[in-house]
């Protein structure tokens, strides 16, 4: 019997997520710091259907979001939606557990890594995950002893297709995938990293390897620096903001507004948002744009509490098709913060445009 499709890609942008044949949308929907904490009930749906009509294809949680009512808040959402679950991809992470005291309960133990990523699949009423992320590293953990966790999640359990990491530098997934060549073990495809028009060294410089030789992928997070690229605190902190909302959470970034640094911010915002007009669009759509324009950004997480606030964020598409390089550079012009990568000592390697070089033959 056919299964009837219910999605409907619109203008969407697809990418591949990493080296892997998986495509996700180049914007997608996370429940960081709102579903299941702020948001409950059916304005989570509501929130997923939005995303949905407008072409977006992957949704992210975690176990640690509200202490697993994230994934139960979700999960609930997605069983009354009832879409095929062919259609969508479903990210979750683990490591810090939902707040209980057994030790293993959180961390990426294999013990963990497998109990996690089941109770998280109970939360959300799935069977599998697509792609399920190492949320940090764990330095207590042998990375032999984590590599093994996720090949027996994904290889032997069925659990999830793929497995990512989190924060982790450079230089442990490189040791992860060197581990996984050695012993035959599944490596990760995927970092979801901090990144936006504020927040670039770490995504820039030392993951630029791990692009060039792996074709790893990027799940973005806070591509808004927590809402600052929106303009909402060029004037204070407004109520029903997230730094509003989360106050101890947001505690060093709210003192930061009153820094130099922080007015400078402020400042730069106001310029960005001219040149958003420009574009015919807002200053959050125009930092949305300006992540996706990134060729190593495979998917860019929204947040959000309402329906309308997606509708408002997936404008940035067409932002997106606007960002000649002559708008980059006049953004550029305004951060004045592109960082600067090590010395290649004029010893690049450059590739050679095939057609072009056989059609000057």
């Amino acid at each position: 019997m056919a299964v009837e499709s219910k999605y409907e890609p619109k203008d969407m942008v697809f990418r591949h997520l990493g080296p892997t044949g998986l495509k996700v949308s180049i914007l997608s929907l996370g429940g960081w710091l709102t579903y299941g904490g702020t948001q409950k009930g059916n304005i989570v749906k509501e929130c997923l259907q939005a995303a949905w009509d407008h072409g977006v294809n992957t949704f992210d949680t975690a176990e640690v979001y509200a202490n697993g009512q994230s994934e139960l808040e979700m999960g609930s959402a997605l069983k009354e939606l009832a879409w095929p679950r062919d259609e969508y991809v479903l990210i979750t992470k683990v490591f810090f557990g939902t707040g209980r005291k057994e030790p293993n309960t959180r961390g990426l133990s294999k013990k963990h890594v497998v109990e996690g990523l089941k109770s998280s699949l109970a939360r959300l009423q799935q069977p599998y995950v697509d792609v399920v992320f190492a949320h940090r590293p764990d330095y207590a953990t042998p990375m032999k002893e984590i590599v093994e966790g996720f090949t027996q999640a994904i290889r032997n359990l069925n659990l999830a297709y793929y497995w990512g990491t989190s924060e982790w530098s450079a230089v442990q997934i490189m040791e992860a995938t060197q581990i996984a060549e050695k012993f035959n073990l599944i490596a990760p495809i995927a970092e979801q990293p901090q990144y936006n028009a504020f927040h670039r060294e770490r995504f820039e410089v030392e993951y630029a390897p791990l692009f060039d030789q792996f074709k790893y992928g990027t799940t973005i997070w806070s591509p808004l620096a927590s809402g600052l690229l929106t303009g909402k605190y060029n004037d204070g902190i407004p109520e029903g903001s997230r730094f509003h909302n989360h106050k101890d959470f947001f505690d060093s970034k709210i003192k930061q507004l009153e820094s130099p640094e922080g007015k400078a911010q402020i400042e730069k915002v106001k310029k960005l948002t001219t040149v958003a007009e420009k574009l015919g669009g807002s200053a959050s759509q125009l930092a949305l744009a300006w992540a996706a324009k990134n060729e190593n950004v495979s998917t860019v997480i929204l947040g959000a509490t309402k329906p309308e606030q997606i509708v408002d964020n997936c404008k940035a598409l067409s932002v997106l098709a606007k960002l000649t390089p002559e708008y980059m550079e006049e953004i550029e012009q305004i951060l004045e913060n592109k960082p600067a990568g090590p010395s290649k000592f004029g010893r690049e390697r450059r590739i050679v445009n095939e057609k072009r070089r056989r059609a000057k033959l």
